[in-house]
């Protein structure tokens, strides 16, 4: 919602995960709110503080808002909760709805699909948002690896 809390940490998770697996020079990864309250600043210091603990540097990051070219440069789009995909389907070009969707629907054996906000509460609230993040980012970046292309007759690839 305000590009502070959940969406940096799963920015700084992704970059991270992605560079892991190759993908660093072949994905770009940002993130945004759908509202502009907290603009131009750094990550909430209690996502700053969880990234940090476990190796994600979010220093570099900074606020900002979903803009109209962000539907057509991104492959995907994908909103924390059930009310920011509502926004962001208010605001999405037909063209693009497509690219829609939930992060947390990438998180294998989950029984939920929205990553809680933590704003309002301690620092457990932002270990599990982490912890959520890293689910989503494996799952996410699971599917964008090059899959094997095996030869029918032999099993192989």
């Amino acid at each position: 919602m305000g590009n502070i809390c959940r969406s940096p940490l799963a920015e700084g998770v992704v970059r991270f995960q992605a560079e892991r697996a190759g993908l660093a020079t072949v994905l770009v990864v940002d993130s945004a709110g759908t509202h502009g309250y907290h603009e131009g600043e750094h990550p909430d210091q209690r996502a700053r503080k969880v990234a940090a603990n476990r190796g994600y540097d979010l220093s570099g990051m900074r606020a900002r808002r979903v803009k109209e070219q962000d539907f057509g440069r991104f492959d995907l789009i994908l909103a924390m909760d059930r009310v920011n995909l509502a926004y962001l389907r208010r605001s999405c070009p037909e063209t693009y709805e497509s690219k829609l969707g939930l992060f947390l629907s990438y998180a294998q054996g989950l029984a939920m699909d929205e990553v809680p906000d933590p704003y309002y509460g301690g620092p457990e609230g932002f270990e599990r948002v982490l912890d959520l993040c890293e689910a989503a980012g494996r799952g996410l970046v699971d599917t964008l690896l090059p899959k094997p292309d095996f030869d029918n007759a032999s099993g192989r690839p």
